[in-house]
């Protein structure tokens, strides 16, 4: 549903960034969530380039890692000036919007910085004076609830234990600083919840409008979620050169090649494919679709690399595979070093989150790799499975189970 009037102010925005993401181990053991790449470039940074135009100053509550965000963010990105604020205690997303409350002048945005919104849908939001962003899922089991009749939220629920049908809160919210007044107070999980704002709201009164995600709205709640993102946001790059391309390398379809970089001889790359600056590729090397490669990386000889995310300073030794994997930053792998991603059987792949083993829904699925992780030659990885950050292999190892 969609208001006729248009609200008018001086908006800012409050990016959540304080939570340490334990779903999302190895990648979030030395980074915290905000920074993860997708299409290289932060999560972080998606946001900020879709809040341009339409906030004046983005308030960023940082926590675990923080600093990592205040070097790579900086006091102003594009039009926006950043004003950092610090969550000591992980409490609540609740408790992290009232640490905001002295710097909020009026109406203002919330949203977690470890999803990746789109503009269309925030503009949308912003024609109405309350607002929660939703989408209809098949499956609430990993988001809270909102309940809709007639046109406005009516309720909020815990995610349910079970598969169902519902609309699920993204996590990006409009309000304005009436909400202030209002005592927060811990929920049975012992945090303070930000939808207890909305509820205050309601029951004076207000109406909380919704709009449904119309463009894109993606939860990176395990590492292979990236590769979702990623695929998706690979889908609408166009092609741009700033590299060097030698002669007899090919390429197809849509490629974004950055500065200082370089493809070798031989190199056949398969669009859509990034790669960031300062890297070498080739000689002789495949790349396929839906792969980004981070800046200052090396692509070697008879390396095959498809539907993956490889991090910064991270070397792919020659005679290579990497299918369908998420490796982080300064990794090295040794020569012939081999991620499975396809089980004979031919089912779904699962990997151990937390403790648990979670069905990934996805037919290939590779490697996890944290940063500074460095393989033996002829490594072999199962599919799935996850190597914790600074871990070593062993020349011919078979990874059959994660290594911590």
């Amino acid at each position: 549903m969609q208001s006729k009037k248009k609200w008018v102010y001086e908006m800012q925005a409050i990016l959540l960034a304080a939570g340490k993401s334990t779903r999302t181990f190895p990648l979030t053991i030395t980074k915290p969530k905000p920074l993860l790449k997708v299409a290289n470039k932060t999560i972080i940074e998606h946001n900020l380039e879709q809040l341009q135009g339409l906030v004046e100053e983005a308030i960023v509550v940082i926590g675990y890692k923080g600093e990592m965000i205040k070097e790579k963010v900086g006091e102003k990105f594009g039009n926006i000036r950043i004003k950092y604020i610090e969550q000591e205690e992980q409490n609540g997303n609740g408790k992290a919007v009232l640490l905001a409350k002295e710097h909020i002048n009026d109406r203002f945005i919330v949203m977690n910085s470890d999803d990746i919104f789109s503009k269309k849908d925030i503009e949308k939001c912003l024609r109405h004076k309350y607002c929660i962003l939703v989408k209809e899922v098949l499956d609430l089991t990993r988001f809270g609830e909102v309940i809709i009749k007639e046109d406005y939220v009516v309720d909020f629920k815990e995610k349910p234990k079970t598969k169902k049908l519902g609309y699920a809160n993204t996590g990006f919210l409009v309000m304005d600083k009436e909400v202030f007044t209002h005592v927060l107070k811990k929920s049975e999980r012992g945090e303070y919840e930000i939808v207890d704002y909305l509820a205050y709201l309601m029951k004076k009164g207000e109406k909380i409008n919704y709009e449904g995600v119309s463009d894109y709205w993606f939860a990176i709640t395990y590492p292979w979620s990236l590769l979702d993102a990623n695929e998706f946001f690979l889908s609408r790059i166009e092609t741009k050169t700033e590299g060097m391309i030698e002669k007899d390398a090919t390429l197809k379809g849509n490629i974004t090649i950055g500065k200082d970089t370089l493809i070798r001889s031989g190199s056949y790359i398969e669009g859509p494919v990034v790669i960031g600056d300062n890297c070498i590729i080739g000689p002789n090397c495949f790349i396929r679709a839906n792969t980004t490669i981070g800046n200052n990386s090396k692509i070697g000889n008879a390396v095959e690399i498809k539907n993956t995310i490889v991090g910064d300073h991270t070397s792919i030794g020659h005679l290579s595979y990497v299918g369908d994997s998420v490796i982080g930053d300064n990794v090295n792998f040794g020569a012939g070093t081999i991620t499975a991603n396809l089980r004979h059987d031919e089912m779904s792949i699962k990997s151990h989150v937390k403790g648990e083993l979670v069905d990934t829904e996805r037919r290939k699925f590779g490697s996890i790799i944290g940063d500074n992780v460095h393989t033996g030659i002829h490594t072999s990885i199962y599919p799935g499975r996850k190597i914790w950050p600074n871990k070593t292999t062993l020349p011919g190892e078979i990874v059959k189970k994660d290594i911590e």
